[in-house]
């Protein structure tokens, strides 16, 4: 008998790929949606175009789970007005989208989980600590979550138990944000980025991949979560752990902000900007295990 089915948007990308091995090893069917048909062994692989309004025959059939990982990444390029509409119209659209089409083939997921970003609380919100219930930011990434989070109530308001999944770094040796923060390092010059004060709300891979399986699993999970590792890291202690974890030093001055100013834009927010999640309703509702709630072990599985 085949396995229920979840169907993942993004399946592609660093957590969909590790998401994917998970339900598969559990019995689960695993369908991707995708811009193009690819090959990818025990994937079923459905065409889309969100833009034109495609959508591949079958891709909603016998559907259990649905999953919105697909988004344009926020760090990949300069935030030239057409990049910030791109990754504005890669989380929203997309899901508009969905929520038509399951409207109009009468489809019921009995579950679904969307990402959704730690840049909620602002891109910069300094040494304020927030929880699940905190206010949002204002400025341009908050407003891309907000959005985010509104378009995915499209589908909460059919009647689908709906889940938001805030997530900061995810540390990964197969992709994201770590291999690149750990690259100087590897050659000997681990330095802290800005003033190194700035908080890093982080999760490893395992963690994040286990809350979405939970998130699927387990009907008491319903609205937005901080999903990530508590306490925060700064980026000078993450500076350090990746150093200790390559064993090389950290020896050089810190790289300072008009530095990353002049080479980023706007973008240079997402490295120098501090924010610190607390993930209360993980800790307090749910019986989520971590496997690594410590910086010093998840930084060394991810790099070493």
């Amino acid at each position: 008998m085949m396995g229920k089915k979840v169907l993942i948007t993004g399946g592609t990308g660093l957590i969909g790929r590790h998401l994917t091995k998970i339900l598969l090893k559990k019995g689960y069917e695993v369908a991707y949606l995708s811009r193009k048909k690819k090959d990818i062994p025990s994937v079923r692989v459905f065409e889309w175009n969100f833009e034109n309004g495609y959508l591949e025959e079958g891709a909603l059939d016998n559907l259990h789970f649905l999953v919105h990982l697909a988004g344009e990444g926020v760090a990949e390029s300069r935030w030239t007005e057409k990049q910030k509409k791109n990754i504005l119209s890669s989380r929203i659209d997309t899901i508009s989208f969905l929520a038509d089409q399951l409207k109009k083939q009468k489809v019921l997921p009995a579950a679904f989980v969307s990402a959704s970003g730690s840049s909620y609380y602002g891109e910069d919100s300094g040494n304020v600590k927030h929880t699940e219930s905190s206010p949002p930011g204002n400025d341009f990434l908050s407003q891309v979550t907000i959005q985010w989070e509104k378009a995915a109530d499209l589908i909460k308001d059919q009647d689908v138990r709906t889940v938001k999944l805030r997530t900061g770094v995810v540390l990964s040796k197969d992709g994201g944000a770590l291999p690149q923060i750990a690259a100087p390092a590897k050659f000997g010059f681990g330095a802290p980025l800005g003033s190194g004060k700035q908080w890093i709300p982080w999760i490893h891979i395992d963690d994040i991949c286990q809350m979405y399986v939970d998130a699927l699993e387990n009907e008491s999970w319903q609205g937005a979560y901080n999903a990530v590792a508590t306490p925060a890291v700064t980026n000078e202690e993450l500076t350090k752990q990746i150093c200790m974890a390559l064993n090389k030093p950290q020896w050089l001055p810190n790289v300072p902000a008009f530095a990353l100013k002049l080479v980023f834009g706007k973008m240079a927010s997402v490295v120098l900007g501090s924010s610190y999640l607390i993930n209360e309703r993980i800790v307090k509702e749910t019986n989520f295990k971590y496997r690594f709630p410590e910086i010093g072990a998840a930084v060394k599985e991810a790099l070493v």
